[in-house]
């Protein structure tokens, strides 16, 4: 078998895996994906700056952008995608109050964080804004607070990454501050498609701001994707992430022309490189979808 269709094997065992754990997560039944690639290359693929990146036609099964795909990486603030999904499996009450305290402070960076120690907000609250705004303490407190621990979410973690098929992923602590928290575009295009069966995930991960009560004070938080109140992008789920390592990194699940797209970008060079690119691969597809019934793939 030639490399390509290695490569179409295994990516179809990757999302087949990822069908069923959607379907586990909705109380459905799996259906069988048959991932592929077209046999032409694409004579005007996207310029793309990011280091690795994977765009994946998820209504058709087919891989039409491919850059460093199978190579595991540090991931940054992604990792919270995981920990909100082993939170939201645990089934733990939403409105359940946490407090913040010392151990949330991380020791690994100079994150900011405007959550000080003795701050209480509802489990909800914490995923919301660890989704939306990548906060670090709200992540780390949703894993202290798991049933068994931080070792236990950790634990969790890396047990739905194995389910999911992420085969190159492995993960140390829930905040992504760490770049131990490695895995590879193709993971995470399967971590993608597994969150965006959870609506509180795509809920929360997509909203623009967000407002909690501290104390006597409304804090008001943003979302540090800008795409999701941009009027031409119907993003489902998404979330951003960055540390010195892994570099300015964006992965989302969106619609584009009334097909579901996965869209995972790695490594991105520059602030605003990352959404840059995933214009680029919004209008590349646009454009294609004008003369091609599906977009031939760009492997590079």
């Amino acid at each position: 078998m030639d490399h390509l269709g290695l490569r179409t094997t295994a990516f179809a065992g990757l999302l087949l895996a990822a069908a069923a754990s959607h379907a586990a997560i909705a109380g459905g039944s799996a259906l069988p994906v048959h991932l592929k690639y077209a046999g032409r290359a694409s004579p005007a693929a996207p310029a793309l700056r990011s280091s690795a990146a994977l765009v994946l036609d998820a209504t058709h099964s087919s891989v039409l952008y491919s850059r460093h795909s199978d190579v595991a990486v540090p991931i940054a603030s992604i990792t919270k995608l995981m920990t909100a999904l082993v939170v939201m499996e645990a089934a733990q009450p939403l409105d359940e109050q946490l407090e913040i305290t010392a151990e949330d402070r991380s020791r690994r960076s100079r994150a900011v964080s405007r959550l000080a120690p003795g701050t209480t907000l509802s489990r909800g609250d914490l995923l919301h804004l660890a989704l939306m705004s990548s906060e670090n303490r709200a992540a780390h407190a949703l894993g202290r607070n798991y049933p068994g621990g931080l070792p236990a979410c950790v634990d969790s973690m890396n047990a739905k990454a194995r389910e999911l098929g992420m085969t190159n992923a492995h993960f140390v602590e829930p905040t992504g501050l760490s770049d131990q928290n490695v895995a590879s575009p193709e993971d995470l295009s399967k971590l993608v498609m597994a969150a965006a069966k959870v609506p509180q995930i795509r809920e929360y991960s997509t909203d623009s701001r967000y407002e909690v009560r501290v104390g006597r004070r409304m804090m008001r938080y943003g979302n540090t994707d800008s795409l999701v109140s941009r009027p031409d992008w119907k993003i489902e789920v998404q979330k951003t992430g960055y540390i010195s390592r892994a570099g300015r990194c964006l992965v989302m699940q969106t619609v584009i022309e009334d097909r579901t797209v996965v869209i995972v970008l790695l490594n991105s060079f520059g602030k605003h490189t990352r959404v840059a690119d995933a214009r680029r691969i919004l209008k590349w597809m646009q454009a294609t979808l004008l003369t091609h019934a599906t977009p031939a793939p760009a492997i590079t």
